[in-house]
């Protein structure tokens, strides 16, 4: 009986240490963000932004950080 116990244990730990890969399902995205991925005239870009200059990347996120999440410009 302790031998079955100790056998199911042993199964069980070494069942634990089994880890599957983690991955994104294949999609991988070697570009940089400021080439624009879903490209330019999207939807989903903001009004400014030009794809591929990363001066102007740079400064939508500068502006958008402002504007967005520095609590000293909005609370007045």
């Amino acid at each position: 009986m302790m031998r079955l116990v100790l056998t199911i244990s042993a199964v069980l730990a070494l069942a634990a240490c089994g880890d599957k890969a983690q991955t994104a399902g294949g999609v991988k995205s070697d570009a940089a963000a400021f080439q624009g991925v879903t490209g330019p005239g999207s939807a989903y870009n903001a009004a400014g932004w030009k794809a591929g200059d990363k001066a102007a990347w740079e400064q939508q996120l500068k502006t958008r950080t402002q504007n967005g999440q520095n609590e000293y410009n909005r609370v007045k």
